[in-house]
């Protein structure tokens, strides 16, 4: 992805307030922070104040936004978005058009994918599938 394309998404976007990350050239707002470790591919994007870490890896148009944290082993791909204060740790995944938001967990090898939610206070651990429409909100814990 070229400035040009980012600034499609964030018109007031420069080199001065985004950067491309050393491992995969994806596009980090410079209020957020990613791990030299951690792999940013060159179509995804963590801003605002998002942090990812480890050997965490966000792929293709996945986006870590707001006060997310991505950790571990943990992969954010392909449309995917994490936000809010959600956290995805361990060896978990989210992708296709998965959400993450609020303060929402999803942990250890579990997968969250295809277009489903999980918000709230929700906490998906184990190696918990999340997958299809299906919503997980609230106080709910989903593990296997």
């Amino acid at each position: 992805m070229t400035l040009e394309t980012l600034n499609l998404t964030f018109p007031d976007a420069t080199l001065e307030t985004w950067h491309q990350h050393s491992n995969g050239g994806g596009w980090v707002q410079n209020t957020a922070f990613v791990a030299d470790t951690a792999w940013v591919g060159p179509d995804a994007m963590v801003y605002d104040n998002a942090k990812v870490s480890g050997k965490a890896m966000v792929l293709s148009n996945a986006m870590v936004l707001s006060n997310a944290w991505v950790s571990g082993d943990a992969l954010v791909g392909g449309n995917a978005w994490v936000s809010g204060d959600a956290e995805v740790f361990g060896k978990a995944v989210v992708s296709g058009n998965a959400r993450v938001s609020d303060n929402a967990r999803v942990s250890d090898d579990a997968m969250v994918f295809g277009n489903a939610r999980v918000y709230g206070n929700a906490r998906v651990s184990d190696y918990a599938l999340v997958y299809g429409d299906t919503w997980v909100s609230g106080n709910a814990k989903v593990s296997y």
